[in-house]
């Protein structure tokens, strides 16, 4: 029996993984991000890499370590969490009435019972495009608090569903975590979900 453990502290990412019936621990990893490359869907798959084998260094042997990582990008920039609020109706003001694309990288480290490690990566981009809005809309929902700690400083789930015109691909993937995506990679590793 395989122990699960997501090496994220992520509300997001758990409460997906929790809907999907998915027992498993959490143990976020501390690791620092550096940005090395300013291509997204490398970027995500390299930092949710990191994140995994930080915590599956220290796992115990029959675990699964998922690390994820997700960005924004927009006219090539690449967006993270804002720093401040300022940043955050900035970022906002530059996605809205645009298409932008949500990267999400997910790292799968299974560590067998002799502590054998086998790694499977994964990335998977989701248009959304973004209704046009003021900036008085903007410092509004910045003011909720509920960006802050958002890629691109929104959250598709919450109270900036109303700004979403709409998306081409998985939902779940801009939310922070494909699990469809992750559902198959568990499945090509021998695990039922």
């Amino acid at each position: 029996m395989y122990q699960i453990i997501l090496a994220s502290g992520s509300p997001r990412r758990k409460e997906i993984l929790e809907q999907a019936g998915i027992v498993f621990s959490v143990k976020p990893s501390q690791k620092e991000e550096n940005i090395t490359t300013d291509n997204p869907k490398d970027l995500v798959k390299e930092l949710s890499y990191m994140k995994a084998m930080d915590i599956a260094k220290d796992a115990a042997v029959n675990s699964v370590v998922i690390g994820a990582d997700t960005v924004v990008e927009n006219a090539g920039q690449i967006l993270g969490k804002p720093k401040d609020e300022l940043e955050a109706v900035s970022m906002i003001m530059n996605l809205q009435g645009h298409t932008h694309s949500v990267y999400t990288g997910v790292c799968i480290v299974v560590k067998d019972e002799i502590g054998h490690i086998e790694v499977r990566q994964f990335a998977q981009q989701t248009k959304v495009m973004i209704a046009e809005m003021s900036k008085d809309e903007a410092m509004e929902y910045v003011l909720t608090g509920e960006p802050m700690d958002k890629a691109g400083a929104y959250a598709i789930q919450g109270k900036f569903a109303k700004f979403i015109d709409g998306i081409e691909g998985d939902y779940y993937n801009v939310v922070g975590f494909p699990i469809a995506s992750f559902r198959k990679e568990m499945k090509s590793l021998g695990f039922q979900l």
